[in-house]
């Protein structure tokens, strides 16, 4: 097994080999070509990013600069936004699905190295796949570390450390990531409220 299938696979690997050469070179020229546009330029971001990700669906904003290992391993759905600063470490798999949105700062973390440290001064690795389903809100600064699944409609606080997997529909927070509280047929009546008053001051 090469050292790429080895690190996709989750089993400890090493960065090299031509196929990790490859798809690191790759994806950081295609990055610099994307950090460098102007902000006239926004409509250059998607031929770019359709080139870069494995999957990037419909409607979908990244605010430069952002930054990834090879891109090839994250897939987006559509109706994503993120907002400055993001970065993903693609060494495994990376799916967001649909409608998400990231605060400034969020880092998706799949990679790991070994407690050992005589195993880990030899450069051996890992990574552990993470999971956001759709309709989830990552506030700025959020880390999500390797092997994490985020719930649908979750939200998670800004500058959380999420370290294991958290429920659907609910809040979370903290360091280490904790669910706070569900969200409730209450939250929906409060802003579907807010909305209507919106759109009646709209009207005047």
């Amino acid at each position: 097994m090469d050292q790429k299938k080895r690190m996709l696979s989750g089993k400890l690997y090493k960065v090299e080999g031509k196929a990790l050469y490859e798809a690191h070179r790759k994806a950081k020229n295609l990055l610099d070509d994307f950090n460098a546009l102007r902000f006239e330029d926004w409509n250059k971001q998607r031929p770019i990013l359709k080139s870069l990700f494995g999957a990037f669906g419909a409607r979908n904003m990244i605010v430069p600069p952002f930054q990834c290992d090879y891109g090839e391993n994250i897939r987006i759905g559509d109706d994503f936004f993120a907002n400055y600063n993001t970065i993903m470490l693609d060494v495994n798999t990376i799916t967001i699905g649909n409608r998400v949105m990231f605060g400034p700062r969020v880092s998706l973390l799949t990679a790991s190295h070994p407690i050992d440290k005589v195993i880990r001064g030899e450069l051996l690795e890992y990574g552990l796949p993470i999971t956001i389903e759709d309709d989830v809100w990552l506030g700025g600064n959020v880390t999500v570390n390797p092997g994490v699944r985020i719930g649908e409609g979750s939200i998670i606080g800004s500058g959380s450390v999420v370290t294991r997997d958290v429920p659907d529909n609910v809040v979370a927070a903290g360091n280490p990531c904790k669910v706070i509280r569900e969200i409730t047929d209450e939250d929906t009546a409060y802003w579907q409220k807010l909305k209507d008053e919106y759109l009646s001051d709209m009207k005047e």
